[in-house]
């Protein structure tokens, strides 16, 4: 392929030398850019490309200074012809104009607006009147949706009755299967086996753009080869669909040599299929390939009209600075009138300030005053946007004070200022044009309100960022689906959920509905803030409204569910999304099926009911992969510990493997580590395959969660031997595991050689590496010092959860005037008092320091009111862990007093207390409290009742409370059990604690060496040798299993 590529890219560089007789006048600009003036410029135009040199600055800020501008009235700049107003604030960093590759003109492939599918063009009806074709179409679909158990949808359409199958009725069914592809391709292979039909190129057509949508590659190559069996000749749309459809698959290679072959096959390319190639190349940042087709197209004299293309090829050209293709890119777009000669100059400005060509664009504006061309008003503002863009903010505004001595409208622009300070994370300055811009009478837009609002967020101040959006409402700015979403992840981070469920239901309201981003944003707040039950409730609210769900969403949502245990409802969630995949039309309940709402609150309040799944609902979804082969491959892959069988199933298995797949098996079978290494090694040796960074990624995190340390960093050197991208995430992975089995030493050399191979640190890193640190295990106090500072001194912002570890570390080891100076710079980040003190107060009274926590409290001053509200729970607790019964049941009704109702944390505190001081029917009386109060029992309550229950000898009661948990959720986590585990075996119960060893693993957590030790003693000192030996072969077995043995 790449041998075929390089002689057409040489047949194209020889036969487009001749091209200059298409260059009219804007051919010069490169030339002219260092002839004319050639005095005053040659010195200057010598230095870096990378920034301009000041004087050439200069030079432009006289001309933009003393020339004449004529003054547009449009409310926000230009708007060139056949082009769609972009209203985003600045430059987007991916291309905005990428369509669908497979997305075609009227003459091939368009879009159909009410079946929201590519359908391929009509020949004239023939035989058949329009209204007897749609009458007949509408009776198949009727047959094809109306599939039930009895009778089959293949039974059903041969007793139509239909003397003739007509070839243009059955292409318009297959047309109109689009969301539902797995029964189009029934009806297409039923149609095979009708004896007088025969396909045609029109129904393959179609048949391809079905299965390709769905990235069913496998089935796209065999429809192919069927048509060169029957002789079904192939169309330039044949060639165009294929080259689509790989195209939209990121499979260059292959939309490439279907390009090639088309040409061999004797089908010259239309424009359609030119138009296709340029947009996959350049959404695929291959702009050189990409102008080399249009400069072959060009030759060939076929004409692209397509403005968004142009501009798209434009910004590809700009970017690899090809400053000559830029020009010829802006004269056929003239000699073609597809826009006003102006409005081209604007967009090659506006392709250089969007790749960060500061000279460039620059130049551009020099070469335009020296051919006496009218300086939009628009070019100001492009170019302001490009110079903050590329951080030269005080440049940009130089052009802002130019752009109010000529009297042009600056308001738009000081937004764009507002952004590139925000770029720079320079809240202060952005804050500063902000209040200057109200001050001068200016209305900030809804951009400029939502980008601050986020950062406010970012920063957890998150009462002005409340006060910023009350704000903008009270000066009658609507805010976008944007400004609600932000509020809506906003207040879920502070975990005000009723809040933004409040602004989410309003959005109707107000005329906006809610989109699949702004459901995707609200889902994976609430998977950080680890809310189950909202979760649930905003899928069956995308279900209720109709949106698409994305794969992605539903990733992190399983995710989610798999870490904290939620089996049950993460398959649920997995029924729900292959039921709305594979029948979009259905969104809406039915009253003959319980729904998906109504099933989860079944789950968590009554006991379980058997269910019956209808089977027949549920089609295999078209994709590279699905579900079924990832579970095939891994029942092989566990099959056995010989590596040598397993070889020789996958082998004969003959199953394509893509990245994607192997890393869904990876992760599927992360148990497994030694099998799932020697399976990565193997797959990375096939032909035609290569695996990718985030594929390494993963098996350097099983690796090391196998402890296979020396295996870990021989991928490391693997990934560099071959090339691949090793990133900041690489390293970061490799620091978490070594920090988590207690190596702080390595993770700190790993730090530092990362740091020496020139690779920055991200947040991540550095939370890692702290939190490492701080811990029981390889604790170094004075190294978490310095990496904090290191941190902080780096820009980066610490999360709750790092301060929360880092706060406790400090106060267990008496560091309390380090602690203080932490807490003092917080507020620096935008933390708030009452925060910065309650993190602190929770600090101390967990390392059993509650007197100084209570006298921290009266020193807040004003804010003691709300601190008391954040802390009172922590306060609680502490005082119980000193004994101080009187004290905390004190503390708790005065707290009633003022109206504030006893948390989760003060019951589970008090439920602890009270089995420890062997008051069993008090800790029963409060936990029934708890429930009336309205509160679900958590893990760590839950755990509370087994610990009580185990040291007051009832151990029946311990054991119903933890299979509760098994069957009710939440499911016992990795501290349960060996909480669990540990209590059996002090009260020589060590068999049943050995029985929790193969739940673990069941479940699919990885006991410790500690829980196999506290086992293996546990049944040696009960006499039960025997099976104490059967515990050492488990943690051998598990060892063989996770660690690779070479």
């Amino acid at each position: 392929m790449r041998a075929l590529l390089k002689i057409k890219l040489r047949s194209y560089d020889s036969s487009f030398l001749s091209h200059s007789h298409h260059v009219f006048h804007l051919s010069t600009f490169s030339n002219s850019s260092k002839l004319s003036h050639s005095h005053k410029t040659t010195d200057q135009l010598s230095n870096s490309d990378v920034e301009p040199s000041r004087a050439l600055f200069n030079e432009i800020t006289e001309i933009l200074g003393s020339d004449t501008v004529i003054h547009d009235n449009s409310p926000s700049g230009f708007l060139f012809p056949l082009e769609i107003r972009d209203t985003q604030l600045g430059f987007k960093e991916k291309h905005d104009c990428t369509e669908p590759v497979c997305e075609n003109a009227a003459e091939s492939v368009v879009l159909d607006k009410d079946e929201n599918f590519t359908v391929l063009e009509d020949n004239q009806l023939v035989k058949l009147g329009e209204e007897d074709m749609c009458r007949m179409v509408g009776e198949i679909m009727e047959i094809i949706r109306g599939e039930n158990g009895s009778v089959s949808m293949e039974e059903r359409l041969e007793k139509m009755g239909y003397c003739e199958l007509n070839v243009e009725v059955f292409d318009r069914v297959l047309k109109r299967c689009f969301k539902m592809p797995h029964l189009g391709l029934r009806v297409f292979n039923w149609l095979k086996l009708k004896g007088g039909f025969r396909h045609t190129t029109q129904t393959y057509n179609t048949m391809l753009c079905l299965v390709g949508e769905g990235k069913e590659f496998g089935l796209v190559k065999k429809l192919v080869d069927e048509m060169d069996e029957c002789r079904v000749q192939k169309d330039v749309n044949t060639w165009t669909i294929l080259v689509s459809l790989y195209g939209k698959a990121k499979k260059i290679s292959e939309a490439l040599l279907a390009f090639e072959n088309m040409q061999k096959c004797g089908c010259e390319p239309d424009v359609v299929s030119y138009r296709t190639i340029i947009r996959l190349l350049c959404s695929s940042g291959k702009g050189d390939i990409a102008m080399e087709f249009y400069k072959d197209m060009v030759k060939k004299d076929i004409v692209l009209d397509d403005v968004r293309l142009y501009k798209m090829l434009m910004n590809c050209m700009a970017e690899s600075g090809d400053v000559a293709a830029v020009n010829l890119l802006g004269n056929d777009m003239t000699r073609l009138c597809l826009m006003p000669e102006n409005s081209v100059f604007g967009c090659m400005l506006k392709s250089f300030c969007i790749s960060g060509r500061i000279k460039e664009a620059l130049e551009l504006i020099r070469d335009l005053k020296y051919k006496d061309a009218v300086l939009e008003p628009e070019y100001f503002e492009t170019l302001v946007r490009g110079l903050c863009k590329a951080g030269r903010i005080s440049d940009a505004l130089e052009i802002v004070e130019i752009m109010k001595r000529r009297d042009i409208v600056v308001w738009n622009v000081q937004g764009i200022i507002i952004n590139g300070y925000l770029r720079r994370n320079d809240f202060c300055m952005a804050l500063d044009v902000f209040q200057s811009m109200k001050e001068s009478g200016y209305v900030p837009t809804v951009s400029s309100y939502t980008e601050l609002i986020q950062h406010l967020f970012k920063l957890s101040r998150y009462e002005e960022a409340c006060m910023m959006y009350d704000e903008m409402l009270g000066k009658g700015i609507k805010p976008d689906i944007v400004a609600m979403t932000a509020m809506v992840a906003g207040h879920v981070s502070q975990n005000r959920i009723s809040e933004a469920w409040k602004i989410f239901k309003s959005m109707e309201s107000q005329g906006i509905k809610a989109t699949g981003k702004s459901y995707s944003v609200f889902i994976k707040e609430l998977c950080k803030a680890s809310r189950t039950d909202d979760i649930v409730k905003v899928l069956y609210e995308m279900r209720s409204s109709k949106i698409v769900f994305k794969d992605e969403v539903f990733r992190w949502v399983i995710t989610y569910m798999e870490t904290k245990g939620e089996f049950a409802l993460k398959e649920k969630v997995q029924k729900m999304h292959a039921t709305t995949i594979l029948h979009p039309e259905n969104f809406e309940e039915s009253e003959n099926r319980v729904s998906f709402k109504n099933e989860v609150e079944e789950d968590r309040v009554d006991q379980p009911k058997s269910e019956k799944v209808d089977c027949s609902l549920l089609y295999p979804i078209l994709k590279t992969y699905s579900e079924q082969d990832v579970r095939d491959v891994c029942r092989i892959l566990s099959s056995s510990l010989d590596w040598s069988s397993i070889q020789e199933k996958l082998e004969i298995s003959n199953i394509e493997f893509t990245p994607e797949f192997v890393m869904e098996i990876m992760q599927s079978c992360s148990m497994h580590g030694c099998t799932v290494l020697n399976f990565f090694s193997w797959v990375g040796k096939r032909p035609g395959y290569r695996h990718t960074t985030e594929s390494y990624n993963i098996a350097i995190k099983i690796a090391g969660r196998g402890k296979d340390f020396k295996h870990m960093r021989s991928l490391l050197y693997e990934m560099r031997r071959n090339n691949y991208l090793i990133t900041s995430e690489t390293w970061t992975i490799m620091i978490m595991i070594y920090g988590r089995t207690g190596l702080t030493e390595m993770a700190m050399n790993c730090f530092k050689e990362m740091k020496d191979g020139g690779y920055s640190p991200s947040r991540s890193t550095y939370k890692y590496l702290i939190i490492a640190l701080c811990g029981r295990k390889g604790r170094k106090i004075d190294d978490a010092l310095k990496i904090y500072g290191e941190m902080v001194n780096s820009g980066h912002v610490p999360d709750k959860e790092l301060i929360e570890t880092y706060l406790g570390c400090l106060c267990e080891m008496g560091r309390i005037l380090d602690a203080r100076k932490c807490i003092d710079s917080l507020q620096r980040f935008g933390y708030t008092v009452p925060l910065c003190y309650s993190l602190f107060i929770r600090a101390l009274c967990r390392a059993g320091k509650v007197e100084e926590a209570l006298k921290l409290v009266e020193e807040v001053g004003a804010e003691k009111i709300n601190v008391e509200k954040l802390t009172y729970g922590s306060i609680v607790h502490g005082l119980l862990q000193k004994g101080k019964l009187e004290e905390a049941l004190t503390k708790v009704s005065r707290m009633k007093q003022e109206g504030i109702t006893p948390t989760i944390h003060v019951y589970t505190s008090l439920i602890v207390h009270f089995f420890k001081q062997k008051h069993v029917e008090k800790a029963i009386q409060i936990y029934a409290e708890m429930l009336e109060s309205g509160y679900e029992p958590n893990v760590v309550t839950y755990s509370a009742l087994i610990r009580g229950y185990m040291n007051v000898g009832r151990y029946n009661d311990a054991w119903n409370v933890f299979y509760r948990m098994k069957f009710k959720g939440p499911f016992p986590d990795f501290k349960t059990y060996s909480m669990f585990l540990s209590c059996l075996c002090k009260a020589g119960r060590s068999e049943e604690a050995m029985r929790l060893i193969s739940e673990m693993l069941e479940s699919g957590i990885v006991p410790s060496t500690i829980n196999f030790r506290t086992v293996f003693y546990g049944l040696n000192r009960e006499g039960k040798q025997g099976l104490a030996r059967v515990v050492l072969q488990q943690k051998s077995e598990l060892i063989r299993k996770r660690k690779l043995i070479t």
